[in-house]
């Protein structure tokens, strides 16, 4: 006997006018983008001195950042969404609170806490080590704007995955830290991938975090975006050139990150 199809539910057909004009606001830019590249000088603008070194500049730093908001996000996204205490609602928002912060007044407030006169700069001074303007500072201010991404995507694929297979695993004699290393990690892996790429393209888009408490010195903290908004007035077309690198790297990450989720 044949089984019955399954039901199609459609959606409104006038849904399809306000969804065309939004991809429209999306993509228009993205061609006029494509259609304003030199492509016939391309090759020479993306590989000048200045822009081999923003673009691996950026590539480093956004791989060191990357690594340290896996290493500082997944405990705080773990204890977020295995634990209860007083106040978990407010250090939730605070960790989340550079997602809606803008860049530049983070930077500000890195600055007051690394600069020379500020928080814990001081000691650093006294030390000998110098915080803010160095590449230790793009690394900070790409950790600050990136972490809450990681958080976010672990904290939500550890609550959609539950708790079913860690209380068997701690039922059967496995220590808290065996559970997490055998059970839980594993389990949301895709989530931890997800979040570090999605980690990863922010930190390579920063600008405004980094450009107030690095600086923009060549080879040391002038990152491609940076290099972008300086070319923008002296070498349209070498600005135009590196933007549409930048999209390339950005497409790679949305097809990683939506692998990632299908993988989920």
């Amino acid at each position: 006997m044949r089984r019955p199809a399954a039901a199609h539910v459609g959606v409104p057909r006038w849904l399809y006018l306000p969804a065309l004009l939004g991809a429209g606001v999306v993509l228009l830019p993205l061609v006029a983008l494509l259609l304003r590249t030199p492509w016939a000088d391309f090759w020479g603008l993306v590989t000048s001195e200045a822009s081999r070194d923003a673009l691996g500049l950026s590539l480093r730093t956004a791989t060191a950042s990357t690594v340290v908001c896996v290493l500082l996000g997944t405990p705080m996204a773990v204890v977020l969404a295995r634990t209860d205490f007083r106040g978990q609602g407010l250090l939730r928002a605070l960790v989340l609170l550079p997602l809606v912060l803008p860049p530049v007044v983070g930077g500000i407030a890195l600055l007051y806490t690394f600069g020379r006169r500020g928080l814990l700069g001081r000691t650093f001074e006294v030390l000998g080590v110098q915080v803010a303007f160095s590449t230790t500072a793009v690394v900070l201010a790409q950790v600050f704007v990136a972490l809450p991404f990681l958080v976010v995507s672990l904290e939500g694929a550890l609550r959609s995955a539950g708790q079913r297979y860690e209380v068997v695993a701690a039922s059967l004699g496995a220590r808290p830290t065996t559970v997490l290393r055998r059970v839980t990690l594993p389990l949301v892996l895709p989530g931890l991938v997800s979040g570090a790429v999605l980690a990863f393209a922010r930190s390579l888009g920063e600008f405004g975090a980094t450009l107030t408490f690095a600086g923009s010195l060549q080879g040391v903290t002038r990152t491609l975006p940076l290099e972008i908004y300086l070319r923008r007035e002296t070498d349209a077309d070498a600005a135009v050139a590196l933007s549409l690198v930048l999209v390339a790297v950005a497409v790679l990450v949305v097809g990683l990150t939506r692998q990632a989720g299908r993988a989920r």
